[in-house]
């Protein structure tokens, strides 16, 4: 019987941010329309506003928004859209959502329902390995029966416990031993329920010393089924990647060829169609069976810049009817790429969220890289979803120089307002090992790179110099008075200008006299140098400073200047003249770290406490945040309840001294 082609006339991205965009991109090429749809907070987005049509879902929250059917497929209807693309997280691994597309007349852009629910499910994929003969990890699923103990000694620790649902590192959590495993558990199913809408998880054998490898395949509805090779995804915090490349630096040809022989076989074993990505644990050149990931990956743009296809628009051609536009025998692997995801985190603290606002977004130009971003100068970063900002992804001839290229791009990348993990990113990048490819999972730990970028104190003074060039050309185009007086002309002779700024901890106080040459003087730590401005007051500043040529980008918002250099970004703080009178403040008080709302709390009034114990779980851009005590101590005033909305800042608890 032949097969019917059905073309896509509007489609609708059941998904947000970069991940909406990145689809709406492809869909444009194709001389598709696209539909968004948006929670409250994602209302201004730039994914909404790149749509043709978009849809509010209202709510906050992604329970009542993207991870509701009826609400999705009313948008669907009221748009007029024939087909729907989940994107990746949210429901595009629910078998139930994709039958009820289907269900309601609509083109369903991803696998089968039928493959979702046998691999897109952890364990049913484990399973379905386990009877080809493919090598997989003990894992034992946690029913309401289950004896816990038992299983993890069987497994022996350290235990993973994992929701079955999703991905991202979500339901995640590492065991050392039996006096963790039930708030683990607990804590995991909780994490699972909101992020996936199913709690379901299990225990798996946790290996520390590994690499994580994953093939993509891609499939159509007329028989055939290729790999698209390998890409390692070993650099990862908390259990969610942040760096990925392709191919993996570890996988030989024979090597190469068992994996992507054993993603086929569990690729035909359910007919697979469209994008999916079978996932192994790579030890030497033994492997095991982790997962199969029944949708299109985060990380795929690493896999589309070695084989020269876009997989988006491989996997619409399929949701249509199409054949694949290639055969296995038409790919091969050029060049290396490598992807790093840049999120609002703060390496400083344990990559705890930092979600606000963007107020400066300049993708870096200084080489060839391409950006999958959600955001634009302005946006704001939600504490009620993924803290990505973007990925960026370079392509190179080989490993070394896509590991530079990429650093140097994210280095001259400009996005400031927020903390992010952007010169974290970059002395990973840089670190011997990484470039050794010496990248298994413990690698941040093991390797532990710079978490941020301490700028030198000549730095600093160059930046302070840019700022203070900056606002005194401003200053002189908003005077309304002696406009044609050149800078630095008096009658008479008067003291120097100061300012004094603040970066950290560092305080960088200057003195300056603009002379009749249309030079200034700047004095700082006790040394003078001659800094003549070629260009500054429109935010490039373009100066000398004793024959050295310079250049920075300064923005300044109120007291808080944003500076972009040679070296990457900096803040300085622009001290008042006149400091602020001094308020007193409550002390033994914990704050919350980031916005979020309070899922439990595990202390009560008058209970003693010792440091490290947990006092309350706050959950925080879809993951779950223990907050624990930081010294010994005896618990006072609890001020919220389970349930709270809490803001950055908002006191929780008071501990006073045991």
């Amino acid at each position: 019987m032949a097969h019917v082609v059905k073309p896509i006339r509007r489609l609708l991205v059941a998904n947000r941010g970069e991940i909406a965009r990145r689809i709406f991109r492809t869909a444009r090429e194709m001389g598709i329309s696209t539909v968004a749809v948006y929670a409250d907070g994602d209302a201004q987005a730039p994914f909404v506003r790149e749509a043709d049509i978009a849809v509010a879902l209202d709510g906050r929250t992604s329970a009542v928004t993207y991870l509701d059917f009826p609400k999705i497929l009313e948008a669907a209807r009221r748009s007029g859209t024939d087909a729907i693309h989940p994107g990746y997280g949210f429901l595009s691994e629910n078998a139930a959502f994709a039958q009820a597309v289907i269900d309601a007349d609509l083109i369903w852009v991803g696998p089968s329902p039928e493959a979702i629910g046998k691999m897109g499910d952890k364990l049913s994929a484990k399973a379905l390995m386990q009877a080809a003969g493919v090598p997989t990890l003990n894992a034992v699923e946690i029913k309401p029966g289950t004896d816990i103990a038992t299983a993890a000694k069987d497994i022996g620790y350290p235990v993973l416990v994992k929701a079955s649902a999703g991905g991202g590192g979500r339901g995640m959590r590492v065991v050392e031993n039996q006096a963790d495993l039930a708030a683990a558990i607990e804590s995991a199913q909780r994490e699972a329920q909101a992020a996936f809408g199913d709690d379901t998880v299990f225990l798996e054998r946790w290996l520390e010393k590994a690499r994580h490898v994953e093939v993509q395949i891609i499939g159509d509805n007329h028989g055939t089924l290729v790999h698209c090779f390998e890409r390692e995804c070993s650099i990862q915090r908390r259990h969610q990647k942040i760096i990925e490349e392709a191919p993996s630096s570890a996988v030989d040809p024979e090597t190469r060829a068992a994996l992507c022989a054993a993603a086929l076989t569990a690729g035909r074993q359910v007919g697979y169609a469209s994008a999916g990505t079978v996932e192994f644990l790579l030890a030497g050149r033994e492997f095991w069976f982790l997962e199969v990931n029944a949708r299109l990956q985060v990380e795929h743009p690493v896999t589309e810049a070695i084989i020269g296809h876009d997989l988006v628009r491989e996997q619409i051609r399929v949701a249509e009817g199409e054949a694949l536009s290639f055969r296995q025998e038409d790919l091969t692997i050029t060049g290396h790429a490598i992807e790093a995801r840049l999120c609002a985190e703060d390496p400083d603290h344990d990559f705890l969220p930092s979600p606000g606002p963007v107020t400066i977004w300049r993708p870096s130009t200084a080489a060839p890289a391409r950006f999958d971003s959600g955001v634009e100068t302005g946006s704001e970063v939600s504490p009620d979803f993924d803290a990505m900002i973007a990925k960026v992804i370079v392509h190179a001839p080989t490993r070394r120089e896509a590991a530079a290229r990429l650093a140097r791009v994210l280095e001259t990348t400009q996005v400031q307002g927020l903390t992010t993990n952007r010169d974290f990113l970059v002395a990973t990048l840089r670190t011997p090992a990484f470039i050794a490819g010496d990248t298994t999972t413990d690698f941040i730990d093991r390797i532990a790179p710079a978490p941020r970028r301490i700028p030198s104190r000549d730095e600093l003074i160059q930046a302070a110099i840019a700022a203070a060039l900056e606002g005194q050309a401003r200053r002189r185009a908003q005077a309304k008075v002696l406009r044609s007086i050149p800078t630095g002309w008096r009658n008479s002779v008067m003291p120097p200008e100061t300012i004094t700024f603040t970066a950290g901890e560092e305080t960088i106080p200057l003195a300056y006299r603009a002379g009749r040459d249309g030079a200034f003087r700047f004095a700082a730590d006790d040394a003078e140098h001659r800094v003549e401005a070629f260009r500054a007051g429109e935010g490039v500043v373009d100066f000398s400073l004793d024959g050295l040529r310079l250049e920075y980008r300064a923005e300044l918002h109120a007291d808080r200047c944003f500076l972009h250099g040679i070296n990457g970004d900096l803040e300085l703080l622009e001290a008042p003249r006149f400091p602020p009178a001094e308020t007193a403040t409550a002390t033994g008080g914990l704050v919350a770290p980031m916005p979020g709302v309070i899922r439990s709390l595990a202390v009560h009034v008058g209970e003693t406490v010792a440091k490290g114990q947990l006092l309350l779980v706050l959950e925080a851009m879809k993951m779950e945040h223990r907050i624990v005590a930081p010294h010994d101590g005896v618990a006072g005033e609890i001020q919220v309840a389970v349930g709270d909305q809490v803001k950055t800042g908002q006191r929780l608890l008071t501990l006073t001294d045991d």
